[in-house]
């Protein structure tokens, strides 16, 4: 009984010390949540080092504290994204220490005069979600000039970037395509020994259009992903609306073609669809593995012939060469064959580095105090393998990280930038619910359809092969997946991979299919 009593006591002392060290706090949070914080800056720099410490907490300030969350404030974005993905853990563990209970820590994004937003706030403590995109998004995304401020909050005022362009879709008649990305023109394109051909002949297409003398009808391009096939087919597309303004160009991905075809079949309108691409002068298509269905298959074929045999250009893209492509059929093969098809192959280190160069080029010209060291240069050069994407994404956490910081970008500090992106080259966890929705997607079919008691065979198709990917490509087990699918039997889920196993050996298109859908999955 003495016992009980005299653990409530401690209780209900810890509760009492909790409320006045936060009404101390609340009465004085300059000396007493600063005092605080000064002490968790050092446990921070002992525990993780002096050269993390400087690059990411030694300009975050300990605004508040309120008896549970600890708020702190950094003055840049990446900043606070890179701390919530990279060290909350430590964080968290070093605040505790000397705010004895607290539950969570918030860095918010500090800006000098502005009031704070309650959506900048973010809770080190919530479920951990993808947030890279913030981290290699550029920190300058207005038309109007920004401030940034450096870690001893003077401010600077960085040259505007460019507004986009009110033509960054192209567009023939009724039909309306794609959009365009402003950066990815010719001039922005590093050519190399693994690309050059590839450069001559979109180059010459840009430039013979519109002529008596047409470059190479089709142009087929195909890579890896990253490589730059998706860039030179826009690029054609910039250029030849500057050479041209009038002419009829539209370039579309695979996908966006597929949903205009839907769209004009449920308004009962194909033959009206097929009509709209009559008077274009050139056709781009993007990411043509990913052109799915039958009936949209049918009509691409029908277009293409007719655009081809009308001397129109036709220029396309896909991750596989015409005749990797299954569903193609003999007819579109031969004619996609018969122009120009070169492929873009991977970046070999002299490629890489004028790739690095070139970025760092375009960053020097927002902001000429901005550098990389030869010896920085060359580590993401050799690091940074798979392509021109993650290149690029690098030189701009490195810009990022120098306008925080304001000293020079060591090779310590570029190699705790990049980390992740070394160790992202591995394939993504794919998750069942990532599978439903590419399913979901792919055969228009709803994922409440997906997971109810229906048999037709419209449904039950896309379940049996969601099943069999959710077997392939993750660690669930069988009744797992049958739960996760509507709550099936495992002896449901086992009939369906075989199922599936049996039809790949007697049909290769599904093969074929199977491996876009995988690749759906992974992007």
């Amino acid at each position: 009984m003495q016992a009980g009593k005299t653990t409530a006591a401690t209780a209900a002392d810890q509760t009492l010390g909790q409320v006045g060290d936060t009404r101390a706090l609340a009465t004085d949070p300059v000396s007493a949540v600063d005092g605080k914080g000064h002490k968790v800056r050092a446990m921070l720099k002992a525990r993780l080092g002096e050269v993390i410490y400087t690059s990411w907490f030694k300009s975050m300030e300990f605004e508040s504290f309120d008896g549970r969350t600890v708020k702190v404030s950094v003055p840049v974005k990446f900043v606070r994204n890179w701390i919530h993905e990279h060290y909350a853990e430590h964080l968290l563990q070093s605040a505790q220490i000397e705010f004895a209970s607290a539950e969570r820590v918030d860095v918010v994004w500090r800006q000098p005069g502005v009031a704070q937003k309650a959506t900048e706030t973010r809770g080190l403590d919530a479920e951990q979600g993808a947030h890279q995109a913030h981290a290699n998004a550029p920190l300058h995304s207005h038309a109007a000039a920004s401030q940034t401020h450096s870690a001893d909050g003077s401010q600077r005022v960085a040259a505007p970037r460019p507004p986009l362009s009110p033509q960054s879709r192209t567009a023939a008649g009724s039909l309306e395509g794609s959009p365009l990305d402003p950066r990815y023109t010719f001039d922005s394109f590093v050519i190399g020994a693994s690309n050059r051909m590839a450069h001559a002949g979109a180059t010459q297409v840009a430039e013979t259009v519109m002529t008596d003398a047409p470059g190479f009808n089709p142009l087929y391009l195909h890579s890896q992903v990253g490589l730059g096939k998706s860039h030179l087919l826009q690029a054609i597309a910039w250029d030849v609306k500057r050479r041209a303004p009038h002419a009829q160009v539209l370039y579309l991905t695979a996908e966006r073609f597929r949903y205009q075809f839907v769209e004009a079949l449920r308004s009962s309108d194909p033959l009206a669809f097929k009509e709209r691409f009559r008077n274009i002068h050139m056709l781009l298509i993007d990411d043509l593995e990913f052109l799915q269905g039958e009936r949209t298959e049918q009509e691409f074929d029908h277009i293409i012939n007719a655009l081809l045999d009308g001397g129109k250009q036709v220029v396309v893209a896909s991750a596989r060469a015409p005749n990797q492509i299954e569903r193609l059929n003999e007819r579109m093969r031969s004619r996609l064959q018969r122009g120009l098809v070169t492929e873009l192959l991977p970046l070999d280190h002299e490629l890489r580095q004028k790739v690095l160069e070139k970025r760092l080029a375009e960053k020097r010209a927002i902001d000429p105090s901005f550098s990389l060291s030869r010896d920085v240069l060359d580590l993401l050069a050799s690091r940074l393998t798979e392509n021109g994407r993650e290149l690029e994404g690098a030189v701009t956490r490195l810009y990022a990280t120098w306008q925080y910081m304001r000293t020079p970008i060591t090779l310590d500090i570029a190699e705790t930038v990049i980390r992740d992106l070394v160790q992202n080259l591995e394939p993504r966890r794919i998750k069942i619910e990532d599978i439903l929705r590419i399913i979901s997607r792919h055969y228009g079919v709803s994922k409440g359809d997906l997971l109810s008691q229906r048999r037709h065979r419209s449904v039950v198709w896309p379940r049996q092969i969601g099943m069999f990917l959710a077997k392939q490509l993750t660690a669930r087990s069988l009744p797992e997946i049958g739960r996760r699918f509507g709550g099936r039997d495992h002896t449901t889920v086992l009939h369906a991979i075989r199922k599936i196993e049996g039809e790949i050996t007697k049909n290769p298109r599904l093969a074929d299919e199977l491996e876009e859908l995988k690749k759906l999955l992974n992007h």
